[in-house]
């Protein structure tokens, strides 16, 4: 039956070449929709053998399957499609059944309050479904470009051809990597199944992690060579996987790998397919940390000779206080497009919607259009996770007053770039590094850009940076049942200072979702190397590197002078908690964290706690800064992965179920 679908598919799809000049994606689109209806199976066989001699006839036509091979790239950094920006705990809104924004059906924040599930699984990335995307068909069209570009023509030069191999190589280990995080093992596509292939063929089995590791680690080591060692020409190479990008997926996949999660999990440790093969590693293995340690610096190396380097905000048009160009530094090291601490930027993300949907509405303007809708709220552990100004955390510094961190209190004149002078907020508004100012926005704070971009003091009352007001009935504050910040914060960071809303329109600036920057890659090193041999002076650093470009003094002197811990960065078990909390401020809202917790284990307590925001229809400051609880989150052990789907299982006997979820 199925080779009789084949056969009328290939007969119609040559009438219609003959008939009409078709492009060869439409056509592959036609036939997958037509046979993966008949697919029992994982989507593994080239079902789209007649287009293929078309596809790569010539370099203009296997050029367009070349970007088809990216075309599979998930949507990362779309709140409404990736999993890591309203999965975690790091953002919240409102109830999204009483209005519509837009961010496709919010599966994400489903999935935050726990309704993944075996029978229609939220963000599908295995077979798709629920706003996520097959990549398993994304992994056969990179193999059939594989095995087929080397029929192209002198058309094509060998070093474009070189290129694009390697690049559609790192695809391949991505989406690989991606499945991985996901699910745990899964079946490696190594190379498709011919048409002929019998059933027994096709019911594919996952592969053991470490295989899968060393697999995908393998691909990135193909591609390597090959790759642009960096970006010559922005018009057409922007996006494109370089040597760093590549280096920083294999650095990325090894520190997953060595972490808690899968080296040596005791929960995983029988779990086994129906050969009786064990698909979970079996013990923990601390040389996964130095093999991690070990691609992380390749990274970084290759990344500086790529002149990849720490992002620090000069631009002559903008005259500010160096308060504010540190801020400036560290919200643009996210948002400024291809700046120069960006590895991998995801250019099919523009970042509109996060913009669209994050920043506050400044004037009669921003209320009358909405088109902005300020629904995207950081939550309250955000704002307290940040240090004070003194670079330790706000419970360890004695000069913080932490225990009525939620009073209210003027705001002094030595603040008056970050929070306005006078103004009465929370003192866990007050005191704080620039990270915390660079992320968020809140009642009393600064916001430089956005339609001004006079520095405070400077100019007139129209021109100088804006003072957040957000309490109830106030321009920035809860004015409807709908669009509005649920907790009281603002991701600042989401929103590019040039973005403006004029009289017509919101015009974002377009960026591109920075999915590895340097910082990111030189805090995986400082993790990766303190767990394979502890605190030494490299470890510092490379933290301190990042705590520098922060305007904070290194690790040991800040704790020295400031902490009620001063002997913590000392022991490998402090230092690890340091570092881990390095990452969740330099990388907040950044979509790491949601993997972060998962791959160290700590989800189950971290996704088990209350979301917390202000008293968002408060008036007066005594009622609006009252801590309120939004939610209780509630995480069980069986969503550190995603479930197979139900009936995936049912159709391919050969698959093994993610542990608890059988029921």
């Amino acid at each position: 039956m199925r080779k009789e679908i084949i056969n009328m598919v290939m007969a119609a799809i040559k009438t219609r070449i003959r008939r009409r000049n078709l492009t060869v994606r439409r056509l592959l689109s036609a036939l997958v929709v037509v046979l993966c209806s008949c697919s029992d199976y994982l989507d593994l066989v080239p079902d789209n053998v007649a287009t293929i001699d078309y596809a790569f006839r010539n370099a203009t036509e296997a050029e367009k399957y070349w970007a088809t091979c990216y075309s599979y790239l998930p949507n990362i950094g779309h709140p409404g499609y990736d999993p890591a920006i309203l999965g975690s705990d790091e953002l919240w809104i409102h109830d999204v059944n009483t209005w519509y924004t837009g961010l496709a059906n919010f599966w994400p924040w489903y999935l935050q309050q726990g309704q993944q599930n075996v029978t229609e699984p939220l963000l599908n990335f295995w077979d798709s479904g629920r706003d996520g995307s097959n990549l398993f068909i994304g992994l056969r069209d990179c193999n059939i470009f594989l095995e087929n570009i080397g029929k192209v023509g002198k058309d094509l030069s060998e070093a474009d051809r070189n290129t694009w191999i390697a690049e559609v190589k790192a695809l391949k280990a991505f989406y690989h990597f991606w499945l991985l995080r996901m699910y745990g093992p899964i079946p490696l596509v190594r190379e498709n199944l011919p048409i002929s292939s019998a059933i027994d063929d096709v019911r594919v089995y996952r592969e053991p992690f470490d295989d899968c590791v060393n697999y995908i680690a393998e691909l990135i080591d193909e591609a390597v060579p090959d790759l642009m060692p960096e970006v010559i020409m922005p018009t057409t190479q922007l996006g494109r996987i370089t040597q760093p990008a590549a280096l920083a997926i294999k650095a990325d996949l090894l520190l997953m790998a060595a972490s808690p999660l899968f080296n040596g999990n005791p929960v995983y440790k029988d779990i086994a397919d129906s050969r009786g093969i064990k698909l979970f590693p079996q013990t923990r293995e601390v040389s996964k940390w130095q093999r991690a340690m070990t691609a992380c610096k390749n990274a970084i190396d290759t990344a500086l000779l790529a002149n990849v380097k720490l992002y620090e905000f000069v631009d002559a048009r903008y005259p500010v206080h160096d308060s504010t160009r540190l801020v400036m530094s560290l919200r643009n090291a996210f948002g400024q497009r291809w700046n120069t601490e960006v590895i991998w930027g995801i250019s099919k993300n523009s970042a509109a919607n996060l913009q669209a949907y994050s920043l506050p509405w400044f004037s009669a303007t921003d209320q009358a259009l909405a088109a902005t809708q300020p629904v995207i709220s950081p939550t309250m552990k955000v704002a307290e996770m940040f240090y004070s100004r003194n670079g330790v955390p706000i419970d360890e510094d004695p000069s913080y007053p932490y225990e009525s961190r939620y009073t209210v209190t003027a705001a002094s004149p030595d603040q008056m770039y970050y929070v306005a002078s006078g103004f009465e907020t929370a003192n866990l508004n007050q005191f704080r590094e620039a990270r915390f100012y660079a992320t968020l926005g809140f009642d009393g704070g600064i916001w430089f850009g956005n339609g001004r971009t006079k520095e405070v003091g400077e100019g007139d009352a129209s021109t100088q940076a804006w003072t957040v007001n957000a309490k109830s009935g106030q321009m920035s504050g809860k004015v409807m049942s709908i669009r509005f910040s649920a907790t009281g914060y603002f991701a600042k960071k989401y929103s590019h200072f040039e973005s403006v809303t004029n009289t017509s329109a919101f015009v974002p600036y377009r960026m591109a979702f920075p999915y590895y920057r340097l910082a990111d890659l030189y805090l995986m090193y400082a993790e990766a190397r303190n767990e394979y041999s502890g605190p030494d002076s490299e470890v510092y650093k490379y933290i301190d590197l990042v705590r520098e470009r922060a305007g904070l003094a290194g690790v040991l002197d800040s704790w020295r002078q400031y902490s009620r811990y001063p002997d913590k960065p000392a022991s490998q078990d402090g230092l690890r908690e340091i570092i881990r909390r390095e990452r969740n401020i330099e990388l907040a809202l950044e979509g790491k964290r949601f993997w972060d917790i998962r791959r160290w284990t700590t989800a189950d307590t971290e996704l088990n706690q209350p979301v917390k925001g202000w008293n968002v229809d408060g008036k007066t400051a005594p009622e609006y800064y009252q801590p309120v609880t939004l939610y209780q989150l509630e995480f069980t052990t069986k969503e550190y992965l995603w479930p197979l789907k139900q009936n995936s299982i049912r159709r391919n006997p050969s698959l093994v179920q993610n542990p608890f979820w059988e029921n």
